[in-house]
């Protein structure tokens, strides 16, 4: 062979390891995670009203899995069912590392926010069961509206919100874990129609070997990824949704920190898993579940006059903002409890009507409810889809003008500090200007000081 002959490069090459953690990183940031979020959700939307209508149908309801074991399923169960449980396991890690080393650990900092979320699952509700009330099939829905998409709605806040108090994103955080556990408790509560209690027993067993195998730091995948496997499979067959074995499997991984260790398992594995779960499985499941025909302006027109859709709508915009906002507002009148002194009540309220932005777990329900073929199926995307982007428009509005009002008093005391060629920092002791909140409904005073980035 000719050894001047340049040797030939491959036509794809596997990534290098920086290549990789870069793109993982982004992956990691909430705002590319909304807008792949969004952008499998308008594909969905495009292809299911266009010449190519067929294909997405087929390709949604094109069937494979293993028929001896009841798991032949079509694509997009398998993307509700089966993906969804990757994002529910993140979902599930976070919670427990919230309650174990965050803010839901002390109950004096975690009442708010999940007094907020508590609000903001039950008002949706009862609205939706006013709007519906005496239609019994109808009535199956009243849980669409009760969930916040937290990767959606904090995406939109990092968009809009560069200069808000840090406080305001942890609020919003906080709010949204909370009422993914009371999402995942009516998933697993109230569409749950056959209980096989074989299978559910059965499913202890993979779970209790996860757990003893992480609590002793064993990660191997090929030891981990078929126990998750074999606890999911079972968990589908007892008749409870099997995204709750993500969940329960999340919960078992520890949170806590060992000597030696600069990161707890918890954090390690989110921080693995979040790219699958942003990059690919809530894209992935947006796509297949986002998909309304709309059938032109008539029948819009009728399917807007739907009270399902009509339901669903109200508690997304109007019942999140009203059951966040509200809930917040009294504890804080008739308790002792303070919002952070950096937040105003407005702000709290542009949070609350962010809060109605309900995607993923709104589609997941609205299917476990009617069946995404069904009628009121077809609707409730329609509706989910509508209501979320009424909730992110009306929030942008609120936050971007506050966003102007934190931007000013920034630059303000930037000026202030270039001016005077030191930092303006008051005495420990010395109470900072509108700290406080005497004046301010619950403690809570407009905020004067520089907000944290």
């Amino acid at each position: 062979m000719n050894s001047s002959t340049p040797a030939r490069s491959p036509l794809f090459r596997r990534s290098s390891w920086a290549e990789w953690k870069q793109v993982a990183d982004i992956l990691r940031q909430e705002t590319v995670g909304g807008m792949l979020l969004l952008a499998g959700a308008v594909v969905a939307l495009v292809l299911a009203n266009s010449p190519w209508s067929g294909f997405y149908t087929a390709l949604s309801e094109f069937t494979f899995g293993p028929e001896a074991l009841h798991l032949k399923l079509s694509a997009a169960d398998w993307a509700a069912d089966g993906l969804l449980a990757i994002f529910f396991f993140v979902v599930g890690v976070e919670l427990k590392r919230e309650f174990v080393a965050g803010d839901l650990r002390d109950p004096r900092r975690a009442l708010v926010p999940v007094v907020a979320a508590l609000g903001g699952v039950a008002m949706p509700a009862i609205i939706y069961a006013i709007v519906n009330w005496g239609d019994a099939e109808a009535l199956r829905g009243w849980a669409v509206p009760t969930a916040t998409d937290i990767a959606f709605a904090v995406a939109v806040l990092a968009v809009i919100g560069r200069h808000l108090p840090s406080a305001l994103r942890t609020f919003l955080l906080t709010l949204a874990v909370v009422d993914d556990l009371v999402a995942i408790l009516i998933i697993a509560l109230f569409y749950t129609e056959e209980l096989n209690v074989v299978p559910l027993l059965l499913f202890l067993l993979p779970v209790a070997v996860f757990t003893l195998l992480v609590q002793r730091r064993i990660t191997a995948c090929w030891l981990l990824i078929p126990l998750g496997i074999t606890a999911w499979a079972l968990l589908h067959a007892s008749g409870v949704h099997a995204t709750v074995a993500g969940v329960a499997l999340g919960f078992a991984v520890p949170a806590m920190k060992r000597p030696g260790e600069t990161a707890s398992l918890a954090e390690r594995f989110e921080h693995r898993l979040r790219p699958v779960s942003a990059g690919v499985v809530v894209p992935i499941f947006a796509f297949f579940a986002a998909g309304v025909t709309l059938g032109g302006l008539d029948g819009l027109g009728e399917t807007l006059t739907d009270p399902v859709v009509l339901g669903v709508v109200a508690g997304l915009v109007l019942g999140k903002a009203i059951g966040i906002f509200g809930s917040t507002f009294l504890l804080a009148r008739f308790t002792r409890a303070e919002l952070d002194g950096e937040l105003a009540w407005i702000d709290v309220f542009g949070v609350a009507v962010l809060g109605g932005i309900g995607f993923t777990v709104s589609l997941l329900v609205g299917d476990l409810a009617f069946g995404a073929e069904s009628e009121h199926g077809e609707h409730v995307k329609l509706a989910v889809l509508a209501g979320s982007l009424v909730s992110a428009v009306l929030a942008t509005v609120i936050l971007r003008l506050r966003n102007r009002v934190y931007r000013r008093i920034h630059e303000e005391e930037t000026r202030d500090e270039d001016r005077d060629g030191i930092p303006d920092v008051y005495e420990e002791d010395e109470p900072r200007p509108g700290a406080g909140g005497d004046g301010a409904p619950g403690g809570v005073a407009e905020p004067t000081e520089q907000p944290r980035r």
